[in-house]
Parts: C-alpha cells; structure tokens; sequence
C-alpha cells in the first residue's frame, strides 16, 4: 500500500483540527508513521504538549461529514465535506476532526479504510512479520529521552500505546523482577524479558507441558492426542497440517514437531478457536415467532457512564446498535421549548434530545443487522410532548416504522424475526380500542414503575418514591376507588404514541395462571430479578 496515493499523502502528514466540547478546535500535525500502523499528532496545551498517538488496529470505523455527536454539536460551522470521525474500539472517546481541504478529509477517509481492510485481512505469518517494526516504533515513542533504556514511568507509557490497560503494582512488579542491573531502567535483554512476561500464559505452558513431557516439544502424534482429549476426531494427517501451518520454528515445522509458541499460535487462532466460525453469520431458523428468540437487549442505552451523574450520548446508543443489540431503552421525560429529552431521571445526568436519538438510530438502526430494532420506551412524559414523541418518529424514521400489524398475519401469533427484517417496532403503552377519553385521551396503569422500583435498594426505593411523589405532574393521575379510597396511580397516554405500539404493549404481569389461560402474544411485561426468581421458585 505504500505506493497508493492516500497512503503518501498520510506518511506525509496533514494538519487537521481537533474538535472538542471545550476549548474550542485546535491544529495539530497527523502523520502514519513507517509501520503503516501509527498515526502520531501532538496533543496536550499550549503550555505542556505531549506527542501522542492511535493504532489503525484499534479504529472500529470512520464516519464521513457531521456523522458524530461531536460534529453536530461543536463542528457545523465546518462544512460537511471537510469532517470525518474516527471510531475506537472499547471505551476510547470519538476524535473528530476537520481537514483544510476536501482532498485532504478524502486521502485521509480513504487511506485510513484501506489500512484497516488491509489489517483484517492479513494472516498471522502476516502479522508476525510486521510485528517487528511495529513493537520497534512502538519504543522509540516511549522512550522520551532516547537514550535506548527504559523507566517505568516509560513502561507504563508503552503499555498505553499498545492498548494493554494494568494495575500498576502488578507492572511494576514485572518491571522489578526484569531490572537485573537494579538502576530502575531497562534495557537490551531486560526490556524484551518484560515484553515476553507480558505475553505470558502460564495456563497454556501448563497444558502444553501435560503433553509435550520432558522434551518439551510436541510430536504429531501428542498434539492428535491433545485434539482428540478436546473431543475432536482429529487424524495423524490433520495434525501435520496444524503444525506446518502455526509452528514458528523452520526446523521443527521441518521435523513435524511443534513448540510452545506454534502450540499458543494456533490456540489463539480462529483455528482454535471456542467458537464455532460457522455461527459468525446467521444460521439459525429465523422463521418462528419474534418470542421464541433470546434477544440481545441494553438497559440505560443512553449512558456512557454511570447512571447517578454519567453523561447521556447519542453515540451510546450507536454503539449498541454497532454490537449488535436488538432493544434499545429511552427514557423520555419533559424538556424545555416543547422538546421530549432522554436521561436518566431523578439524577446528574446530562439529558439528550429524543429527536437526536431517533436520528441516530435511524441511521445505525441496521448497518449491523437486518434483524428488527425494539424501541423500549419509559415514558415520563406529558400528553403533549407524548404527541412530539409520535411525530417526531413517524417523521424521522418513515417506512422503517412498524405502525401496523403486517397483512395477513395470524393475530394469535407473533410474526418473524424474517418477516419483521429493516423494521422498528415500539415497545410501550398501548390504548384499548374501546376506551375513548373526551378529550381523546385515557389512563393506564404504569406497569414498568413498580418493576423498576424492585431492582432498588428498600432505603434507596423510598427517596425515589418521595421523589417521584414531589415531581410527577400532568403525565400521571391519582384514582379514586370505591368509597373514595386512593387506588394506584395511573399513566397517561396520548392516542398518537398509543398507535405506534403494535406487537410489544406493555403490560403489568397478570400472573402465571391468568397469562396461560388467555395468552396474549402481542404484550410484554418487564420483571425484576427478584420478581423472576421468585416464579421460578414457585412455579418454574
């Protein structure tokens, strides 16, 4: 790929802008360094710069113009064709930036997607080959005074950059027992003892000692036994081809033999793997009603951190989506100039417009899966921001909306997985057909308020509770029972979100014995675990 146009232009470097919430953009110099692997840039202040990098093997994905959360909202005075986000793996933050020009965003959009095409697709012998310069790029970065020893404030630096997150106590401890020379530095031999303790398995050294005895080196022959201890029904034959095709070593793969580190190699391959690479695609039958599957769910989807003063985020629920969850909460409650938010009610954290959340999932909804999005709706609230909810998604999400049950579809039955392919359906309460309010608008009792209760310390429950009694207003009314008792509250709901709940009506849980006698597919009650591990006890 060196010779590829986009390729240059990032060896060569660009200056781009950082966008940040605070601060404002900043300039800074990215450049791939000569592994193909390393972008570097400077970060830090003005005052205290730190010279800073990513691995490509760490980018999940790059989003082109105001794809990002960030963008929208700090970047759109730029415009659109001169911003891209880059995406990281696990919980690294977005970085979106702003190139100078069009042909810069593009080497930079391009060049980045090939690197990344080009990674997933090398083999291991690939990688191993590569390994060399990387690991080699990797030190000069850490080392900061380039004197060709390390300290551990550098080892700690190092082990950042290659993704590895560990306490420190246990890396210094490491350290300390690779420092021979005892000057708090390490260097040559001492430096690479450190890299392989940190690669260490001592469960696989043990498993592969159990079979290899005294020689340490594995036959053909004890490598079949292995495979066949495994539950495999493995040949002499298949064993010469794993062993030619993961053992390191020319002269033992030569011999037909294998080493610890082809043993480990193959392990930790897709070879080796537990899982079965068959079932990385669909192959299940995804022709049975929608109830017959487990379905990956997320509680608190908007959430980015904890769930007393965490900060609520769109790219939240893009993640999710992007890991393939298939149900995702909003909890929508009263915001300013008529507009519902999402957030975590009754806490510190910071709220998201519903609007923006349906965007993000109409555009994130199925790039992972064909497979149909629930949308678990807690509703707090009032009847005319319910009615904003309704268009808001009609609007925004258009055909991909489920708003009424499919054409000849047995009423008495769920319909597919299949059938419901690129659909979103709504999960909430639904009105029944018969109930008309005067002024077009009924009360339901809240069947999630009581289950969400349960999963709360009884101390913590009753603040809560007091809370919720001081802040609930329009959406929710107290009833009067007979001889003028005071019965449960009740929620209010409008006709217009009412609508858009089809095949997941939220219901408060009637009990086993009245759910089996009148089954009604189309509703859906929420349990805490105490809740469900109390039937199973009962009636399991």
């Amino acid at each position: 790929l060196t010779e590829d146009e986009d390729i240059q232009r990032m060896l060569r470097g660009s200056v781009l802008r950082k966008v940040k919430s605070r601060g404002g953009p900043r300039e800074r110099l990215f450049r791939l360094q000569e592994d193909g692997v390393t972008v570097c840039f400077e970060g830090g202040s003005r005052r205290s710069r730190s010279r800073q990098s990513f691995s490509v093997t760490h980018v999940e994905g790059v989003r082109e113009g105001h794809q990002s959360e960030g963008l929208r909202k700090h970047g759109a005075a730029f415009p659109a064709s001169l911003c891209f986000t880059l995406v990281f793996r696990g919980k690294r933050k977005n970085l979106d930036l702003v190139a100078r020009g069009e042909e810069d965003a593009r080497h930079w959009v391009q060049g980045l997607t090939k690197l990344m095409g080009r990674l997933q697709a090398m083999s291991q012998w690939e990688k191993l080959d590569q390994y060399p310069f990387w690991i080699h790029g990797v030190l000069q970065r850490a080392d900061r005074d380039k004197d060709n020893k390390m300290s551990f404030r550098e080892v700690k630096s190092m082990l950042r950059m290659i993704n590895i997150h560990m306490d420190d106590g246990y890396a210094y401890k490491l350290f300390k027992e690779c420092d021979h020379s005892g000057d708090e530095r390490l260097e040559g031999r001492e430096l690479e003892e450190f890299c392989r303790r940190l690669l260490r398995r001592p469960e696989l050294e043990e498993l592969f000692g159990r079979y290899s005895g005294e020689d340490h080196v594995l036959s053909a022959e004890e490598l079949r036994d292995f495979l066949r201890d495994q539950g495999e029904d493995a040949s002499l034959r298949q064993a010469h081809a794993i062993i030619r095709a993961h053992e390191l070593n020319d002269t033992a793969r030569q011999q037909d033999l294998m080493m610890l580190d082809g043993f480990m190699m193959y392990l930790l391959s897709a070879a080796g793997d537990i899982f079965n690479q068959e079932h990385a695609r669909v192959h299940q039958d995804m022709g049975q009603p929608l109830c017959h599957y487990f379905i990956s769910s997320s509680h608190n989807t908007y959430l980015t951190r904890h769930q007393l003063g965490g900060t609520s985020s769109t790219e939240a629920y893009v993640r999710a989506l992007m890991a393939g969850c298939r149900c995702v909460e909003l909890d929508c409650w009263e915001g300013s100039d008529g507009e519902p938010v999402v957030y975590h009610g009754h806490t510190l954290t910071s709220k998201i417009l519903f609007r923006d959340v349906i965007e993000s999932i109409r555009d994130y909804a199925f790039k992972q899966s064909p497979y149909p999005v629930i949308l678990s709706l807690e509703n707090h609230c009032g009847l005319e921001q319910q009615a904003t909810m309704a268009r808001h998604m009609k609007a925004i999400l258009g055909d991909m909306l489920l708003t009424q049950p499919l054409e000849g579809q047995d009423p008495h039955s769920l319909p597919s997985p299949e059938q419901l392919k690129g659909k979103i359906l709504v999960k909430g309460k639904k009105l029944p057909e018969s109930w008309h309010h005067p002024q077009g608008v009924t009360s339901l009792q809240d069947p999630e308020e009581e289950e969400e209760e349960e999963e709360e310390d009884e101390e913590e429950e009753k603040l809560q509770e007091r809370s919720r009694r001081r802040v609930r207003g329009s959406t929710r009314a107290v009833v009067l029972g007979d001889h003028g008792v005071l019965a449960k509250e009740v929620l209010q709901v409008a006709p217009e979100l009412s609508a858009m709940v089809v095949y997941c009506q939220a219901v408060p849980f009637p009990g086993l014995a009245q759910a089996l006698r009148h089954p009604r597919p189309c509703q859906v009650s929420s349990f805490s675990e105490r809740k469900a591990r109390k039937l199973i006890k009962e009636a399991g």
